[in-house]
């Protein structure tokens, strides 16, 4: 896809959705107590100027209908889900949070089997379905599991487990909140998003993460009609919050200030190759159909499309519940994602094996300094020897820095062979993240492999995110309440600016956020008449 084809598309939303309208909303025209915050994960900008071209009576069109659509939003820097939802939660980047996906690496921490943290420090930073504590039957029970977390020591010195909310070094808009007396809850796709409770650990007072994808077990994310069902487990949490309950249904302290959930049903019908192959989810209705796009313009598949419709028709039910609870005229609702996804044209995937695997097969790699330091990173199961993570991206720690630049010398020579665009190291990299010899998580070389690669040779999947593509990072962004005026916004934004405008929509100020602070994050334009 062409950004010439998006902004078309756009333009034609525009038109017919606001009658050529550019004039932004403001969130000050109603008095707004609770922000209810969605992520779909994969959703562009691209797949919301079509589907409320085509569906003018849908939830995303009459949220369109009264909010400001920003067509130019974009997540700041990697796009993995870490760094995607800790955009829209805090305000920051990696340069801040200091997380690069949720499977990465630090040079503080020790491997999870190192419960005296002996040695030389630095090992993989696992937060995923891994971490979770499961049943006899492989069912995650939606908790963590303490003995499956890094180890580090804390500020007495004691080796102890090393939980996601502790290794986030800013705080969150939860946190903000709550230490303003709101209530808050969220729902994510597994336990690690404990994340979102922030350095203190308690920002969150009702957090839902129902596992998606069970380690060895049952994976939802093999076909789209298992991911929905995924999705509306999250769906009644949100439903029982608007009542002011829990997320169970249980009593509740009341309405959150700050609430919402991710959807995964967009993001995995974009990346499936084929749904349902394994057989696994018996409520498949699409089994062996592909997923992703039908062509570079965006048109959507049918696995795809329906991801798209049951989404929508879950935020319909959720517009529908806040007016039965006259909660509508009080409430700002944000609809955005953690990340797109690439590619869009399905003529365009490229996946031709694990970068670490093309680097090895070069004719020199065996030796060249810099090779072989990549190739024991990527050997590296445990410990202070390095890791390679790769998707639509490759992202490379070294056990010894100082071979970063040979290394990036060596890619760039071998760029067309290893399907590279871009290496960045060195100041190159340090033009957009911290020094990786002074901050110990901070990738030593990030590889941008062409559009449409995806390090991989997985068959089951034909998109990725995480990576620094136009596909990846640019993402949906409406932001609506029926007091604001419709309007359409083309001004190149962050996802990032999210999280002060939601601190500045209920009176508080954003700079309570540290990664608004240091980073200087603005507030969304055209929002708020100061």
């Amino acid at each position: 896809m062409k950004i010439g084809e998006a902004t078309m598309t756009l333009k034609a939303m525009t038109l017919a959705l606001l009658a050529g309208s550019m004039v932004c909303g403001s969130v000050q025209a109603a008095q707004i107590e609770h922000v209810l915050l969605i992520s779909v994960d994969g959703l562009h900008a691209l797949d919301v100027a079509r589907y409320v071209q085509d569906h003018p009576t849908s939830a995303l069109a009459e949220l369109a209908s009264h909010g400001t659509t920003y067509s130019n939003a974009s997540t700041p820097s990697l796009s993995d889900s870490f760094p995607g939802l800790l955009a829209l939660v805090t305000g920051g980047s990696p340069v801040t949070h200091e997380f690069y996906y949720d499977v990465s690496y630090s040079r503080s921490v020790y491997s999870p089997s190192n419960v005296d943290c002996s040695g030389k420090a630095g090992s993989m930073l696992v937060f995923d379905e891994s971490i979770d504590a499961y049943d006899a039957d492989h069912i995650s029970k939606n908790i963590i599991d303490p003995a499956a977390l890094p180890r580090f020591r804390d500020g007495s010195g004691k080796c102890v487990a090393l939980y996601p909310h502790s290794a986030l070094k800013t705080n969150t808009i939860f946190e903000v909140v709550r230490q303003n007396g709101g209530h808050t809850a969220w729902a994510d796709k597994h336990p690690a998003y404990d994340l979102v409770n922030g350095p203190s650990g308690n920002g969150v007072d009702d957090l839902y993460t129902p596992e998606i994808t069970n380690l060895n077990g049952i994976d939802a994310t093999a076909s789209v009609d298992c991911t929905v069902l995924n999705d509306q487990e999250k769906v009644k949490a949100i439903i029982n919050e608007i009542h002011g309950l829990r997320h169970d249904g249980t009593a509740g302290a009341g309405v959150p200030t700050v609430f919402g959930m991710d959807f995964q049903a967009v993001s995995v019908g974009q990346k499936l190759a084929s749904d349902n192959k394994d057989g696994s989810c018996a409520h498949s209705g699409h089994t062996g159909q592909p997923g992703g796009y039908a062509d570079g313009a965006g048109t959507p598949t049918d696995v795809l499309r329906y991801g798209l419709e049951q989404t929508d028709t879950a935020l319909a039910s959720m517009i529908s519940e806040l007016k039965q609870q006259k909660l509508y005229d009080s409430t700002l609702f944000i609809v955005s994602s953690k990340h797109g996804q690439s590619p869009i044209n399905p003529v365009k995937v490229n996946k031709p094996g694990h970068f670490a695997d093309l680097v090895a097969a070069l004719p020199d790699a065996g030796s060249n300094a810099g090779a072989q330091a990549l190739a024991s990173a990527a050997k590296c199961d445990s410990g202070p020897c390095g890791f390679v993570q790769d998707d639509d991206v490759a992202l490379i720690w070294l056990e010894d820095q100082s071979k970063s630049k040979v290394l990036a010398e060596y890619l760039n020579i071998n760029a067309k062979a290893l399907f590279i665009d871009q290496v960045l190291s060195g100041d190159n990299l340090q033009l957009t993240f911290n020094d990786p010899r002074i901050d110990g998580r901070t990738p030593d070389v990030i590889v941008r492999p062409t559009h449409g690669t995806i390090y991989t040779t997985s068959k089951t999947k034909n998109a990725e995110h995480g990576g620094l593509s136009f596909e990846d990072t640019n993402v949906a962004l409406i932001v609506s309440n029926p007091g604001m005026t419709a309007a359409a916004s083309k001004t190149p934004v962050a996802t990032s600016q999210v999280a002060p405008t939601i601190l500045k929509s209920l009176g508080i100020s954003p700079e309570a956020l540290m990664s608004v602070k240091i980073e200087h994050t603005p507030l969304l334009p055209g929002l708020s008449k100061d």
